[in-house]
């Protein structure tokens, strides 16, 4: 499974899916973060199509991680964008160390629909 389109379909699917968690009473709300790092693996993934899937992980957590970790920032500027919709779904509002635990979730689900893909395909 090497196609841009998959990863673009599969970065579509999720996206959707973190939308409407959002927007359903009882789904928990670290289901939208697992959701969110998930879709960050496919979109890293889409991206770097021949790199390997330990770069695509790595890659994936660190820019989680760094989203995470710049919510202790707190200026005016950046969370005049936090406060918006698209601000708040990219960036957070609130660091939360479960948020971590949520991501690392969600990229080992990301790698887990790799493998069965590629296993289906092979």
């Amino acid at each position: 499974m090497k196609t841009r389109l998959t990863w673009f379909l599969l970065i579509i699917i999720t996206i959707i899916l973190g939308l409407l968690s959002r927007h359903i009473a009882g789904i928990p709300l670290f289901i939208g973060d697992i959701l969110w790092a998930t879709m960050i693996y496919f979109g890293f993934r889409f991206l770097f199509v021949g790199k390997s899937t330990k770069f695509i992980v790595i890659a994936s957590l660190l820019f989680c991680y760094a989203i995470e970790f710049s919510q202790l920032y707190q200026a005016p500027w950046i969370n005049n964008i936090r406060h918006t919709v698209l601000g708040g779904l990219i960036l957070g509002e609130v660091f939360l160390w479960g948020d971590l635990l949520s991501y690392t979730i969600g990229v080992a689900i990301g790698v887990l629909i790799e493998r069965l893909i590629s296993t289906r395909n092979a």
